[in-house]
């Protein structure tokens, strides 16, 4: 399902979509009516605007996330602001690509979210490690305790996670086994408390993780 208000760009991405082989199911011209439809047609993607009038595009996510938890909502959106990504992943959003993308990028990450991936534009790779660092050492300098300690290894790995990339694609760049990477990501699932790879890369986004540091 497509949603934006703008109605000449919903009708060409949703037109783009179909010639590409993708089905959708319907189009939506703002949150609040995206809530209403979803139901009935029950969408395994929502390609989302994120600025839109009666419902904005983070919570129509988080209000169709809760009619639909098996529906994958990938946003869509003019805006590469830290706040407008955080806010969308926050809701629920399993990825988030900006308006610049070509039609070929925005068809993977359609097919990549529909598979249960990750997907967050190389645009958004700026709002990686720098923030988790700093609220691990203040959380090392409170009386609180502290989450448990990710490997730099694992850290790298939770880098490139969050960047939407696969467990082979991450194998190969950092020249390791397929199975060790799988066994990196599961030990920072454990060690954060997390279920998913959709959840850990919502994670290291919402610490603000730096994919250049």
């Amino acid at each position: 399902m497509v949603v934006d208000d703008h109605p000449m760009w919903r009708e060409g991405v949703a037109r783009d979509l179909g010639e590409r082989g993708l089905e959708v199911v319907a189009t939506a011209s703002d949150g609040a009516a995206a809530v209403r439809i979803a139901p009935a047609v029950r969408p395994d993607v929502v390609l989302m605007d994120l600025r839109m009038p009666q419902l904005d595009g983070a919570e129509a996510t988080a209000a169709i996330l809760a009619a639909l938890p098996g529906t994958r909502i990938l946003i869509l959106s003019a805006s590469a602001e830290q706040g407008d990504v955080l806010g969308a992943v926050r809701a629920g959003a399993s990825g988030y690509l900006v308006k610049s993308a070509q039609v070929a990028e925005l068809v993977d990450a359609v097919e990549r979210t529909a598979a249960g991936q990750a997907v967050f534009g190389p645009e958004l790779a700026g709002l990686v490690l720098g923030e988790f660092r700093r609220r691990e050492q203040a959380a090392r300098d409170s009386s609180g305790p502290a989450e448990p300690a990710v490997t730099p290894r694992e850290t790298e790995v939770l880098r490139l996670v969050a960047k939407g990339l696969t467990a082979r694609r991450i194998a190969d760049r950092l020249g390791l086994s397929h199975r060790t990477v799988e066994n990196h990501v599961q030990n920072v699932l454990r060690k954060l408390q997390l279920t998913n790879r959709v959840e850990l890369a919502r994670y290291a986004i919402e610490q603000g993780l730096d994919a250049d540091s």
